[in-house]
């Protein structure tokens, strides 16, 4: 028997109260984080997120800074802007090559059913 609605938006709003700050990866990056951007003026960027709804929740958007010659393939989800607790890591929907400096706009969402 699968969780109700209601079990789905607690697990959910647990995750985005401990997972504020919003990361980029060159790599997939497996259960520590690996492969995050580093360089040129990137940094972490926090997002905020409303109550889940069927489990679900988006973020608002963030504007990642992302250094010249840096190809983004996955974001991931940490408890503080350096260092912290890495939570997990999702693949973007196409990888984003920046041969200049430039910004990844992302919308983090934590979905229940991703399939």
């Amino acid at each position: 028997m699968p969780f109700t609605d209601s079990a789905l938006n607690v697990g959910a709003d647990a995750i985005a109260a401990a997972s504020r700050w919003v990361s980029a990866h060159t790599g997939d990056p497996s259960t520590s984080g690996a492969n995050e951007v580093a360089g040129g003026s990137y940094a972490r960027q926090q997002t905020t997120w409303p109550s889940a709804s069927s489990g679900d929740t988006t973020g608002s958007q963030v504007a990642i800074p992302i250094p010249a010659g840096t190809t983004v393939t996955h974001w991931g989800l940490w408890s503080a802007s350096t260092g912290g607790s890495f939570r997990g890591g999702f693949a973007l929907g196409a990888s984003e090559v920046f041969g200049a400096a430039g910004t990844l706009n992302h919308t983090p969402t934590l979905d229940a059913d991703p399939v």
